[in-house]
């Protein structure tokens, strides 16, 4: 069954519990922040707390962001794989650290740490997709581990919520520690290879197939993709990623918070909707799989998409209903994550398996925004007495940027389609 597909299993199965278990660690972060006894625990009360809730996610995503650039040219030089066994070595300890904490400062550290282990994984999973797959093949390959990325919140915030309520919110951050130890890292260490060429169980045949590049992409390659730096399209994606960073972490992060002290939700229907918010990213995430392999517009679908990102907002603050509200930003959720996954679609498109982790890091970098949303959205919750209004105002303004960024590299892309169109396939009756 898997002759000549061994690399979905090899390669896209590790990545896949990669992220499933690396985004529960990143943003489990929003579920716990809900419990009052973390918030005593730790020294978050009084009328700076939503300022302090803000600064556990900015302080961990400029880790991130940083530690991306330093990740990129890392893995470049010591590979994908070595690269993640380090780095969930650190996410390990610090899951660890996390649960020991006993004071706000000691719990800060421990996100700062987790942010540098964690900056590796953009830059990981986009010099092992580059590495592994073929050109045509990119959008279902990167949904591969995108899945997780949204499958592991979504399943995690049912879990997670379960967990604080029989347990205690510190036997969460335990048991984080324990799936990476016990699975993730196993993995990459018995399964995975820096190249197909490395792997004993890679048949020759399949190895063509990877390597099988178009004429047209050959062409081009030594004059775009080798200086993606060089490229205005690379740099349009690199800032619709700081803005879909920016919307994606703000909601996120404050989405559970939203749906109990502006929506007036219990921690069960706060988890189900979030559980659904990630679901909504996790089904745009392998639409827009699909949709750019077959349309070859990712660009165009980007561009749509932060259309409705703006418009799932604004309905959210002026609807009455809190199921519907909370169903929008849950769908504005989903729209960046999107987003998300055609921005690294097109890193890998840009660059070459030789500079895809400097491209990856590069992109990575952007998360850094995410950091910033989320603390300013609790400091103007904190100005406005708890209100999300201005917050969600803020966000809508960014979506109307992340779309003005994407329109000048549509008439490009359309030319392109034009010179190499979509091949009709010739259906039989």
């Amino acid at each position: 069954m898997l002759n000549g597909q061994k690399r979905w299993l090899y390669i896209a199965v590790p990545i896949f519990f990669f992220w499933f278990f690396g985004q529960i660690d990143k943003v489990g972060i929003s579920i716990i922040q809900t419990d009052p006894e973390f918030l005593h625990a730790l020294g978050m009360t009084g009328d700076d707390k939503n300022a302090k809730i803000g600064l556990l996610s900015f302080v961990f995503t400029i880790a991130y962001g940083v530690s991306n650039l330093f990740w990129g040219f890392i893995i470049d030089k010591l590979g994908a794989r070595k690269t993640a066994i380090a780095g969930l070595f650190v996410w390990t300890l610090t899951m660890i650290m996390s649960g020991l904490a006993n004071s706000y400062e000691m719990f800060l550290i421990s996100r700062i740490i987790l942010g540098f282990g964690e900056g590796m994984m953009i830059p990981v999973s986009g010099k092992f997709i580059s590495n592994w797959f073929n050109k045509r093949e990119l959008g279902r390959a990167q949904a591969s581990w995108l899945t997780g990325n949204y499958l592991g919140p979504a399943m995690g915030a049912i879990v997670l919520v379960l967990v604080i309520s029989l347990l205690h919110w510190q036997a969460a951050f335990f048991m984080l520690a324990a799936f990476n130890l016990f699975i993730n890292i196993p993995m990459f260490i018995f399964m995975t290879r820096n190249t197909p060429e490395e792997h004993p169980r890679i048949s020759k045949e399949e190895l063509a197939f990877i390597r099988q590049t178009d004429d047209k992409v050959k062409e081009t390659a030594a004059s775009e993709n080798k200086s993606f730096a060089q490229d205005y399209r690379f740099w349009i994606v690199w800032f619709g990623m700081l803005v879909c960073s920016f919307l994606f972490f703000g909601i996120s992060i404050w989405l559970p918070t939203y749906l109990i002290e502006a929506k007036g939700f219990e921690k069960e229907g706060m988890s189900s909707i979030t559980s659904l918010s990630w679901l909504f990213a996790l089904g745009f995430v392998l639409a827009c799989g699909f949709l750019a392999d077959k349309t070859r517009r990712p660009s165009l679908m980007a561009t749509i998409l932060f259309s409705l990102t703006a418009v799932f907002l604004t309905v959210a603050i002026f609807i009455p209903n809190p199921i519907l509200a909370g169903l929008c930003m849950g769908l504005a959720m989903g729209c960046q994550g999107g987003v998300f996954h055609l921005s690294n679609m097109l890193m890998v498109k840009y660059s070459t398996p030789e500079t895809a982790g400097r491209a990856a890091g590069l992109i990575g970098f952007t998360n850094i925004m995410g950091g910033f949303s989320s603390y300013i959205m609790g400091w103007l919750r904190d100005l406005s007495g708890g209100d999300f209004s201005s917050s969600i105002a803020m966000l809508i303004f960014t979506a109307i940027l992340g779309l003005a960024a994407y329109l000048f590299s549509i008439k490009r892309e359309a030319a392109e389609l034009r010179l190499s169109p979509i091949p009709v396939q010739k259906i039989q009756a």
